[in-house]
């Protein structure tokens, strides 16, 4: 079991493997820092994506976006342009642009979502499948994408049919 999230006056820890986690796409998004505790000025989301994963053109009309690739290689879209992104890539995508991304390889990639100011990562948690010990990773079919799209926006985002 990883160690817990802990927070004092100073600062927060949040150690690897730490932090609630939800299933949607196909990806597993994991909140590694949620808005709450920054005042609402920044969200963090750990995104590992698998083979096909990723989701739907969308965009964010409150909040710019920074994608900084960990490992594998993500096809992000940005507007017209398309940029193949690897390990230690960062694509910024300001408020209102849409954008997508896409694992068109064989293996895993890993990246971390910057939402600023924070809050979508609500959007997430009231979508997506809870992720939980012993319970099998669901389809990437499995997100009810109606759903999806009445969700975000709510929250101010305009995702294109997937």
């Amino acid at each position: 079991m990883p160690d817990q999230i802990t927070q004092n006056s100073s600062g927060i820890h949040v150690p690897a493997g730490a932090g609630p986690a939800v299933w949607l796409n196909g990806d597993l998004y994991t909140s590694k820092l949620d808005s709450r505790d920054t005042q609402g000025r920044l969200t963090v989301l750990e995104a590992t994506v698998p083979p096909g994963g990723g989701p739907p053109r969308h965009n964010h009309i409150n909040e710019d976006e920074i994608f900084y690739v960990l490992d594998g290689t993500l096809e992000i879209t940005i507007g017209d342009a398309d940029y193949e992104a690897g390990p230690g890539s960062l694509v910024f995508v300001p408020q209102g642009v849409m954008h997508s991304f896409t694992n068109r390889t064989r293996d895993y990639a890993k990246q971390l979502l910057l939402f600023t100011p924070g809050g979508f990562e609500r959007f997430f948690f009231e979508v997506g499948l809870t992720a939980e010990a012993g319970r099998p990773i669901p389809d990437i079919s499995a997100t009810d994408q109606d759903l999806a799209r009445e969700i975000a926006a709510k929250y101010g985002s305009i995702q294109e049919a997937h």
